[in-house]
Formats: structure tokens, C-alpha cells, sequence
């Protein structure tokens, strides 16, 4: 469906409400990008969630190999989702209320040393084309 991310170091990994995320977690330290995350729910898989990593907005603010505050796997792990709580212990209780048997998370580091795509320009992209073919924005983006 993303063409676009398909030229990116990428990587992807399975979480299940049991598992810990950051074991399961394979994404590397210190890389900038997106990951976009899919339910696993009664045989049908949706995109429920697509998010990057940051906080620079501007690519003269991006260092490559530097200790980064808010990398993609940092982001991950201890961003906040479903209130002020953290995505490792917040994930787990979302997926037992939706019923989730399992998240299929999908990762693409869009800022490096071959690409110089910014993580939000790159999230904007994919939501933009995520809502032309639903109409809308995926179920956790919209919380």
C-alpha cells in the first residue's frame, strides 16, 4: 500500500499482549523514522496506527550517530499512548479491551546516511495517503 517506504532500512517484529516490548522490540537505537503498526484480530489484520519518531522538524537539527532523545526505538518502547502512559505497558491493555491477538509493528528508518527524508514529513505523507483510501484516519491516530 506504501510504496514510498519501500527503499528504507526497515525491519518489523510481532508484540503479543504477554510478550515484552522491549524484548521483542528489534528496532535499533539512534535511527529516525516511522513504524506503522497492525492489529491482529479474529483472522483480519488492520492498520490501527501510524507514528514516527523526532522531535526535529528540520533536517540541519538531525545528527546521525548522536545520542538521540527521542529515537524510533525509544519511541516505541516509552512514548505515551492511551493517556500518559507509556506504549510498553499501554499497548498490553489495549490489546486485551480490543481484543487484539497480536501487533505486527512495521518499521522504516527514513533519516540516515543514504536518505535524508524527515520522519514527520514522511508520517504526513502516509497518513495523507492512508485517509484518501479509507477516509479517514487509522483507529489509534485518532485517539
Amino acid at each position: 500500500m506504501f510504496d514510498e517506504l519501500s527503499k528504507y532500512k526497515q525491519g518489523n517484529f510481532f508484540f503479543q499482549a504477554t510478550d515484552s516490548l522491549v524484548e521483542v522490540c528489534n528496532v535499533d537505537a539512534h535511527n529516525y523514522g516511522l513504524y506503522l503498526v497492525y492489529a491482529l484480530r479474529k483472522g483480519r489484520v488492520e492498520l490501527v496506527y501510524i507514528n514516527k519518531s523526532g522531535p526535529p522538524e528540520k533536517s540541519k537539527d538531525l545528527k546521525i550517530n548522536t545520542d538521540i532523545a527521542d529515537d524510533l526505538r525509544e519511541n516505541l518502547l516509552n512514548g505515551f499512548q492511551f493517556g500518559e502512559i507509556e506504549r510498553k505497558n499501554s499497548w498490553p491493555v489495549q490489546m486485551m479491551i480490543e481484543d487484539i491477538e497480536a501487533l505486527h509493528v512495521h518499521w522504516y528508518v527514513t533519516y540516515d546516511h543514504k536518505n535524508k527524508d524527515l520522519p514527520a514529513t514522511m508520517k504526513s505523507k502516509i497518513l495523507q495517503i492512508y485517509q484518501g483510501i479509507y477516509g479517514q484516519l487509522p483507529r489509534w491516530n485518532q485517539t
